[in-house]
């Protein structure tokens, strides 16, 4: 699903996979999977399957599992499949590939995976989890991550850095909604009132996607602003060194 510039060409924005591993795990599942990734490629597959088949995997872990109230199952399976965020990554790096497509690839499926996962809960609230509110905020937080995604996406486009660290990105929303799905899974294996730990982390997640959208859109108002004013100081000196004497 996503990978740094060095791997597919995309900045380099944390993914699902490397946010659940710090950077020693990274190194050693980098070891472990790169036979396999090395295997794959002799097979002929892609890294763009690999990231399809992923996304895949994410997708159904999530819309078949969450809307039955099976959040453990769903989370193992959700889990396995962000691992092809490395794989795939390996893969670009050992065919020394860096390409626009695979990073707009990976951003749109990104996008896609993160609609899943809000959507699974959203369902299962609307349904067996029958409590309307909580399948507002799964809407909200699947909503604003979309818009908080597509505020540096924006500002970006029209040559702004949007230089913020948002108090809750892609990366933060998912390690914490997943984490708290996987355990709030456990109350069906015995384990008494955890399941409460899941509306918790929605409201967290709502809540702290809400400040990351509106301090995106102040820094990008903020930026544009001094663009804005750089560019009116700039002209009238580029209109005066032009002129004919």
């Amino acid at each position: 699903m996503g990978q740094p510039v060095a791997s597919r060409g995309r900045a380099a924005t944390p993914t699902l996979g490397k946010a659940m591993l710090n950077k020693y795990a990274r190194a050693f599942f980098t070891r472990v999977l790169t036979p396999f990734a090395a295997f794959l490629i002799r097979r002929g597959v892609s890294p763009d399957t690999v990231t399809l088949l992923g996304t895949a995997g994410v997708v159904a872990g999530a819309l078949v599992f969450y809307p039955m109230g099976e959040f453990f199952w769903g989370t193992v399976v959700i889990t396995l499949f962000v691992f092809s965020d490395l794989v795939d990554g390996n893969m670009a790096r050992q065919l020394g590939r860096s390409s626009r497509w695979g990073a707009f690839l990976d951003s749109t499926l990104d996008r896609v995976a993160d609609s899943a996962v809000f959507g699974g809960l959203a369902l299962w609230y609307a349904g067996g989890g029958d409590n309307i509110a909580l399948c507002a905020v799964s809407i909200f937080c699947l909503a604003s991550g979309q818009v908080v995604s597509y505020t540096k996406a924006r500002g970006e486009s029209i040559g702004l850095p949007v230089a913020v660290n948002g108090l809750v990105e892609r990366a933060e929303r998912l390690v914490i909604s997943l984490v708290a799905c996987g355990l709030a899974g456990l109350h069906k294996f015995g384990v008494p009132g955890i399941q409460w730990l899941l509306p918790i982390a929605l409201w967290i997640v709502a809540v702290g996607s809400l400040v990351t959208l509106i301090q995106r859109v102040v820094t990008v108002r903020r930026e544009a602003a001094e663009a804005d004013a750089t560019a009116a100081q700039e002209a009238p000196e580029q209109h005066s060194s032009g002129a004919t004497p």
